[in-house]
């Protein structure tokens, strides 16, 4: 999954119920910046950062990457999803060499508890075993993070194990590549 193994990016917007998954533009910096800046949205990934550092890394198309879609909800950017390769060196793989592709998810607070990181994630997930076929998605969350666990299971996770990391314990569930 290093690469998203050669799948052609950005792909087509793709469209939801209320969402639309794209790849990131311009108009998306300042989402970004608010996004990483947040308290809330930080809680579980080591804290928000500064804004002001921020302001002067943050490019001007910022998440512009294979892997990365902006979740846009009538044309503003309210969260994003990431599909990530696990390294090696961190703990909880399905494959001993690593790899596999980690979803993630990152929601501004004012997007949270109307079901659109459910909906979102699902049409990501639909995706990603569309455009490669037989390979597993991995997630891993603190184990605090009652919500993203309950999310996860929602979304088809299976509990593996759980371990230290960051200084907390970890969450690692697996959702197998569909069959058929």
């Amino acid at each position: 999954m290093s690469d998203l193994g050669g799948v052609a990016w950005p792909p087509a917007p793709i469209r939801t119920e209320r969402l639309v998954l794209r790849g990131s533009e311009a108009r998306d910096r300042a989402a970004f910046i608010e996004l990483f800046a947040s308290p809330e949205v930080g809680a579980y990934i080591g804290g928000p950062r500064p804004r002001d550092e921020l302001e002067r890394a943050v490019p001007g198309v910022p998440g512009r990457r294979p892997g990365l879609f902006v979740v846009d909800l009538g044309g503003t950017m309210i969260g994003m999803i990431t599909f990530d390769p696990r390294g090696a060196e961190h703990p909880g793989h399905v494959r001993p060499e690593g790899g596999e592709a980690s979803l993630g998810y990152l929601f501004l607070p004012q997007a949270w508890g109307r079901g659109y990181a459910a909906e979102a994630c699902a049409a990501a997930l639909g995706w990603f075993a569309a455009a490669l076929p037989g390979e597993p998605v991995v997630l891993c969350t603190q184990t605090a993070n009652e919500r993203a666990r309950r999310l996860a299971v929602k979304l088809g996770f299976t509990e593996v194990e759980r371990f230290e990391e960051y200084g907390a314990e970890q969450w690692f569930g697996v959702r197998p590549a569909p069959s058929g």
